[in-house]
């Protein structure tokens, strides 16, 4: 496979830039792939800290997501891209309504893993038919280290929520990236703009941040919902609230924001009605059937029935309402353990010990 210089790259990026922002993209920066050198050290110490949890896909797959040059070693630049999925709402209002369920901004739509790759796709092939070249696009289904090459691109850089944001669209965006045979000159990497402020590390329910720019996805409310299989640990239970899949106050307080342009325009990332602030006592009902139903075309499908009913019953134990009940008592039986025990905790919170059936 050869390497594919561009005629005149310099006039082709600019082209570029405005086809992938006539896409929907917020910004489209470039850059080498090996521009992250840090990448495997940074990976390596999070892995020996045991901060990745479960995702032993983390450490397996630990060179390539450490050294995005290995993925395609003919690849001659990534061109990252950002679509903003900024909400019009304050998505940690839920939080104040317990007997409802909090699911995160970006899960509340269409799942953006088919939404963005979709639209990288066509600047991909509008790409291949200005210069001939070859071309590999991701979107979070690879080893590729999106929000580390993102920075070293220039879209933006690495909060200390470990998170992409930009003084231009704030941080609620999804990244993509274009690997490419053509050689582009790389734009200039971003620098930090975080300062003193604290925000994003303060707003956390879980303490799941050692230190600034670190991580500790055991205590997070995002993987605990979604990657995390089992009984959650009792102490971080009652820290989870009523969030039932992902969390969203690190993003929510980020004073950058202030900047960011709406998703509105983008009706695919709009939250469908039932998902905006849906009620726990139905969740509670879904059998297998229903939750796939009800989930087909989003990314909450991914967790399964029994794991989404965990969340569920931990957020039904958080809420003090006692009508709930009615749709936590059955599952105390579900033949999914987890499940069982789920609802086992739950019901002797929402009722005192003495009033609770044994099991």
């Amino acid at each position: 496979m050869s390497v594919t210089p561009a005629a005149d790259t310099d006039a082709l990026r600019g082209r570029l830039v405005a086809q992938a922002l006539d896409e929907g993209f917020v910004s489209c920066r470039i850059c080498r792939p090996d521009a992250v050198p840090d990448v495997p050290e940074r990976l390596q110490a999070f892995v020996d800290a045991g901060y990745h949890g479960q995702m032993a896909w983390m450490a397996d797959r630990m060179a390539w997501r450490g050294d995005p040059a290995a993925l395609w070693p003919e690849a001659r630049s990534v061109i990252m891209l950002a679509e903003s999925y900024t909400p019009e709402y304050d998505p940690t209002e839920v939080l104040n309504h317990p007997d409802k369920a909090g699911v995160s901004v970006y899960a509340q739509g269409r799942d953006y893993h088919d939404i963005v790759k979709k639209r990288l796709k066509r600047v991909a092939r509008w790409l291949v038919a200005q210069e001939s070249c070859e071309v590999k696009v991701f979107v979070d289904t690879a080893p590729v280290p999106e929000k580390a090459l993102g920075q070293a691109a220039g879209l933006g850089w690495q909060g200390k929520h470990t998170n992409l944001l930009s003084r231009d669209w704030g941080n609620w965006a999804f990244l993509g990236a274009i690997f490419t045979t053509l050689d582009f000159t790389p734009d200039t990497a971003e620098v930090d703009h975080c300062g003193s402020c604290r925000s994003c590390l303060t707003a956390c329910p879980t303490n799941a941040f050692p230190a600034p720019y670190q991580l500790d996805a055991r205590r997070c409310i995002s993987y605990l919902t979604i990657e995390h299989k089992g009984p959650v640990d009792l102490d971080l239970r009652e820290k989870m609230g009523n969030r039932i899949y992902g969390c969203d106050d690190c993003l929510a307080v980020c004073p950058w924001n202030k900047f960011a342009k709406s998703a509105a325009a983008n009706a695919a990332f709009l939250p469908r009605a039932e998902l905006a602030r849906p009620r726990l006592a139905d969740l509670l009902r879904l059998d297998d059937v229903g939750f796939r139903a009800l989930f087909s075309k989003s990314p909450i499908k991914r967790i399964g029935r029994d794991r989404f009913l965990r969340n569920c019953l931990i957020a039904a134990g958080n809420s003090g309402e006692a009508a709930l009940l009615e749709q936590v008592e059955p599952l105390r039986g579900d033949p999914d353990p987890v499940v069982a025990e789920a609802a086992e905790w739950a019901a002797r919170r929402l009722v005192p010990s003495s009033q609770v059936r044994s099991s």
